[in-house]
Formats: structure tokens, sequence, C-alpha cells
């Protein structure tokens, strides 16, 4: 079998949006700057309305093909200028060997952009060996494990006024959920009066829950060591299972000194790129968890490859919840004790899989995995047009 062409298209569809609350974005490493700081999230749309994704699909001389989306405009120029030349007519089902080799391609390749249009591809080239040999990914990697992976509700884009945040916390505990992550909208930018709120919003949560909920915060980079520090310290309290992004990642003397000044678990990863980068914040003993994305990170077989690290350093992996199926599937193959949880981002989730056949959606807190050859990624081909990029 041979690759004979690495298709990029565009998928649009009308979306029955689910009709979610106003919301909170999270905060931002430019919120430093006011002009920043005072950006809200936009206008929702309204629904039903046109939605219109890239997806990648390699084709074979045999007539089997894999497909991964819906991803970027930038990961799709990077296939389309660096990978599809080299992929063409090598073999789809060595994807060890292509992995290696891409890693290799580009002189800036082993992180950063490079790494998120590799990640498709090789996530695409394992629904194209799933395929070939009719199985789920899962199966192909060792699995299943177990028949279900929990799902963690990830709250990005609800309301933090703690209230608010309150009544839907309660919500999803009571559908099932073993364990919340919410996000903090309030950094350096917004003073003391910032912090009262993000900590307004941790003892709400903490309080309504119960004092032994899985209950996780995500500062998406955007604080700093001094900042950071102050609010680990003020957050003991509350036993917090990890705080997430507190620190741009490739700062790892910043996150070890942040580590060593607090009992709170620091997570990182969904900015970290090959099993080399991890493996630094590792041996500096810098984080508890780590939270690599199949999406960017190099796919799915460097993800397995992190599970590897992770278990040798008996520190857990949760993969970032970008999209879905590559890290459920990887879950899926991997220990509870290694890959306890999949993310689960619900406002998000909800248009990554607008144009799927089958969704895949959390029922008593967990995903079931995929019955179906691949990924499990099917398009609704009666719903959308296909234009080819």
């Amino acid at each position: 079998m041979k690759i004979t062409d690495v298709v990029l298209f565009r998928a649009s569809g009308t979306w029955q949006s689910p009709p979610f609350p106003p919301g909170d974005r999270q905060s931002q490493a430019t919120d430093i700057y006011p002009e920043f700081n005072a950006r809200h999230w936009a206008t929702e749309h309204p629904s039903p309305h046109q939605i219109s994704e890239i997806y990648v699909e390699i084709e074979t001389d045999e007539g089997i093909t894999g497909i991964f989306g819906p991803i970027e405009d930038y990961q799709a120029d990077v296939i389309r200028s660096l990978l599809r030349p080299y992929l063409i007519g090598r073999d789809p089902l060595a994807t060890e060997l292509l992995h290696d080799q891409m890693l290799r391609l580009h002189r800036h390749g082993r992180s950063g952009i490079f790494m998120t249009g590799l990640s498709p591809i090789d996530c695409a080239l394992w629904d194209l060996k799933g395929k070939a040999w009719d199985q789920p990914i899962f199966r192909l990697l060792g699995g299943p494990t177990r028949p279900a992976v929990p799902a963690y509700a990830s709250m990005l884009g609800y309301a933090i006024e703690p209230e608010a945040a309150t009544a839907v916390a309660l919500d999803f505990k009571a559908q099932g959920f073993a364990a919340q992550k919410w996000f903090f909208r309030y950094g350096p930018g917004d003073g003391e009066a910032g912090k009262l709120r993000n900590l307004a919003l941790v003892k709400a949560l903490r309080d309504a829950l119960g004092p032994f909920y899985p209950l996780m915060f995500d500062a998406y980079m955007g604080w700093d060591l001094h900042y950071a520090s102050e609010m680990v310290r003020a957050m003991e309290p509350y036993n917090l299972t990890w705080l997430e992004e507190p620190l741009a990642p490739e700062r790892v003397g910043a996150f070890k000194q942040l580590s060593d000044a607090s009992q709170v678990p620091l997570a990182t990863g969904e900015h970290v790129y090959t099993r080399w980068q991890v493996k630094e914040l590792l041996v500096a003993g810098a984080i508890d968890v780590i939270q690599t994305d199949p999406d960017w990170t190099g796919g799915i077989t460097e993800l397995v490859k992190i599970c590897t690290l992770g278990s040798t350093f008996e520190v857990p992996v949760v993969a970032h919840g970008h999209s879905l199926l590559a890290a459920l599937h990887v879950a899926g193959a991997q220990s509870p004790g290694t890959v306890p949880y999949v993310e689960y981002l619900f406002r998000h989730q909800a248009r990554k899989q607008a144009l799927f056949a089958q969704q895949y959606t959390p029922e008593n807190g967990s995903v079931t995995l995929p019955d179906l050859p691949g990924l499990g990624l099917v398009l609704d081909e009666a719903r959308i047009t296909r234009q080819e990029l």
C-alpha cells in the first residue's frame, strides 16, 4: 500500500448549537495590557447556523483512507507545504518510521507550529491503519483496558460568578461527573481585586462540591511566578487536584520553584511538544500531571511514548481535550493508573463534533470506547458539502 495523496478539504454544514448560557473567558498572558484585558467572548451565533471546518484525509492506492479533524488553518499550511510532498508514495502503515522521519524533516520542526501540523497527519495515519486492519485504534495499541473512560467536565466558557458557577457545578456532579475543571479569568493585570475574585470562585466551588470532590483550575499561562506563588499559597486549604498552566511550560525552573513553594499539584502539557520536553519537566520534578494533546504534541504515536514516560515517573497523563477521539483511544489502551481521565470541553466539543455522523459524549461521567475501525470519525455526508483546499 502506498500513499497517493494528502487532501485538505473544508466541510461545511448547518449546526444546531446547544443552548449554552452566557459565560466568561479564561485569563490570557496578554491581559497585563489593558487593551487585551478588556476583551470578552465573541457574541454567540444564532442557532441553527452554518459552520465550516478543515479536515485532512490520506488516500492510498488500495482505496483505504484515513481522516482527522477539524484542524486549524496554520496546521493545514504545514501539511500542504512541508508534509504532503514527503508523504506521497510512502507506506502509510509504517507509522513509526513516518513519525520519526517527519520529526527530522525541518530544522525548526521539533516544537510549536510544525508539530501541530505533524500531529493530525499521525492521527490520520492511525485512522487509516485501523481501517486497513478493521479494528479500532485502541485495539491496535493493546487495549482495551476498560470499556469506557471517565471524563472530567471541563468548564471553559461557563460563567464564573460564584453563585452561577456553583449551580452549574452541582448539576454536572449530579450527572455523574467525578471531577471538574474551572478556568480563572483574572491575573496580574487585575490587581488584588482580581485575585479575590479568583479565590471567591475556588471557595464557592469547594464549599458546594464537598471537601474531597476532585476539583481543578486552569490559569492558561496567564500568571507570572510572583502572582502564581501568592495564589497557590492562598489556595492550599481548598484541596485542589491540580492547578493547570499557571506559567508558560518552557519556564521549567519557575515551575520547579512554584512546586517547591506549595502543596498544590501542578499540571501542564497542552503547549508542550514531544517526549523530550515532557522529560525535562519530569526530571526537574516540576509537575504532577502531564497534559500533552495528541492534536499538537506529535499525534497518537508521540502520546503513547509520553504515557510510557509518565508511567516511569509515576506521573499521570491526562491529555488536553482540544478534540476527543485520539486521546480517547490512547486512554483506552493504557492502565487507568497512567491515564485516569479524558478531558471533555463541553462548549467546544459540541462544535468540534457538529459535522460527525456519530457523536461521542459522556454518559454517567464516562465516554464509551468507539467500536468503529480506526478513530471512529465519520462525517455526516448527507449534511455537508466538501471543498478541496
